[in-house]
């Protein structure tokens, strides 16, 4: 039997975005190949970038919002297929931000995000245990707690 083809590495950011009242920023995405599921705004860093970059770019394409994501501390990795249907082994560093604007900009968003992100939400902490649809990591709640943990007498 032959071994199937390495994956090829995709270094990504992930931001947490807290909202003014202390909402997690989330997107639906609706590829048509799958179901539905959330996520926080982030994606592949760009050739030659370090994760905060990434995390600063992305969280500016996907929201408007200029902020300074604070890392973590948290590497989730794991195998999976992306929009283009590409395999990958994905590398993604999460970092978290707050906001006092409620609303955001999306005139950022590339082609391919404007036909899967259709829908954007400010979830309460609360809600997320029990939402009928997947949110992505399966730990954020976890990595929530740790970064309202973090925030403590931070005020961005």
């Amino acid at each position: 039997m032959t071994e199937p083809a390495p994956r090829r590495i995709r270094r990504a950011a992930r931001v947490l975005l807290f909202g003014p009242d202390g909402r997690l920023l989330l997107f639906r995405y609706t590829p048509s190949w799958s179901k539905p599921f959330w996520t926080a705004p982030g994606g592949e860093c760009d050739p030659g970038e370090d994760f905060p970059d990434a995390a600063r770019r992305e969280l500016l394409e996907e929201t408007g919002i200029r902020a300074e994501p604070v890392p973590l501390d948290h590497v989730r990795e794991d195998d999976f297929v992306t929009l283009q249907h590409e395999p990958v082994r994905s590398l993604e560093h999460f970092f978290w931000a707050r906001t006092a604007l409620p609303d955001i900009d999306v005139s950022g968003h590339t082609e391919l995000e404007r036909s899967v992100m259709l829908e954007h939400r400010w979830f309460a902490p609360d809600e997320i245990a029990d939402w009928p649809e997947t949110i992505f990591p399966e730990d954020i709640r976890d990595l929530i707690a740790r970064a309202l943990q973090s925030s403590e007498g931070i005020r961005a």
